[in-house]
C-alpha cells in the first residue's frame, strides 16, 4: 500500500470515528457514495502534496478533510451532473458559473485557517457549496450572490440540508458587508482585483483569499494577512482559474 492509500484509509478511520455523517447528508451514505467520496480525499491530498512546493501546506487538516467528506457535494450540483460530483474537477452549474474543484476549496479553506469561534464573509455564493464546507468549521458564514437566482437557489438548498449558521444575501461582492464586519476570515470565490472595502472588512489578525488578476489576465491565488496593527502582507499561492468576480451596473 503505498503513502496516500496508508494516509486515506487512516484518515477514514479517524473520521468514522467521531462519526463522519451529520445532519447535512444522508442517514447512511452507501458504499459506492463512501468509495467516492473516500477517492476524492485521496486526490485532494495528492494534489496537497503536489502544489507544496507552491503554497507551502503539505498536508490539510483533519477537520477540514472530514468537512469535505462530509459535505454532500452531489446536492450542489446539477442532476445531470450528480455522477461526477466527487470528480476532483470543477463542474458547471446554472448562469455560466462553476463549483470549484474540491481540492482548491479544501485548500481555500485551509488557507483562512478557520476556527470554531470565526465570523467568515464569503463572495460569491454560486451553489452553497462552500459556505457548506465551512459551517462545521466556524461560528458564522455570511455569503454574498450577485445572481439573484443563484442566491434563492442556494439559500433554499442549504436551508434543506439544515445548514443553520449561513446567511446568504443578493448584492455586489466588492462592497462586502458591513452591517456583519469585522471578518475573521474571508473567502472570495471569483477572480479579479482586490476590493478595498473586503481589506477594510477584515479584522486584524484576520486572513483573506481570492484569486487576483494579473496584468496578463492570469489569476494567482492570492493570501492577504492583516496583522494586529491592520499592516496587510500579500504573498501569492498558486496559479488558478476562476469565474470573473462582477460589479453591480448600480
Amino acid at each position: 500500500m503505498n503513502m496516500v492509500k496508508r494516509i486515506v484509509l487512516l484518515l477514514i478511520m479517524a473520521l468514522v470515528s467521531f462519526t463522519i455523517i451529520n445532519d447535512h447528508s444522508e442517514d447512511s451514505v452507501n458504499e459506492l457514495g463512501q468509495n467516492l467520496r473516500a477517492n476524492m480525499l485521496k486526490l485532494i491530498i495528492s494534489d496537497t502534496q503536489r502544489t507544496a512546493s507552491y503554497t507551502g501546506i503539505t498536508e490539510l487538516r483533519a477537520d477540514i478533510l472530514a468537512a469535505m467528506y462530509n459535505t454532500p457535494r452531489h446536492e450542489f450540483v446539477p442532476k445531470q451532473l450528480q455522477q461526477y460530483a466527487y470528480d476532483n474537477r470543477p463542474l458547471p452549474i446554472a448562469h455560466n458559473q462553476t463549483i470549484s474543484q474540491p481540492f482548491i476549496v479544501a485548500l481555500m479553506t485551509q488557507l483562512i485557517n478557520p476556527q470554531a469561534s470565526h465570523i467568515v464573509l464569503e463572495i460569491g455564493t454560486g451553489s452553497g457549496y462552500q459556505a457548506a464546507v465551512l459551517s462545521s468549521l466556524v461560528a458564522k458564514v455570511f455569503s454574498i450572490e450577485i445572481i439573484p437566482e443563484l442566491a434563492q437557489h442556494a439559500e433554499k438548498k442549504l436551508k434543506a440540508l439544515n445548514y443553520s449558521n449561513i446567511t446568504i444575501r443578493t448584492g455586489d461582492g466588492y462592497q462586502g458587508w458591513p452591517e456583519q464586519a469585522p471578518f475573521d476570515g474571508i473567502i472570495v470565490t471569483a477572480g479579479g482585483e482586490i476590493p478595498t472595502k473586503l481589506i477594510a472588512q477584515l479584522k486584524p489578525g484576520g486572513i483573506m483569499i481570492i484569486p487576483v488578476n494579473d496584468q496578463y489576465s492570469n489569476q494567482q491565488l492570492t493570501l492577504l494577512e492583516k496583522d494586529s496593527q491592520g499592516v496587510l502582507k500579500q504573498s501569492k499561492v498558486l496559479p488558478v482559474r476562476f469565474v470573473p468576480l462582477v460589479k453591480s451596473d448600480n
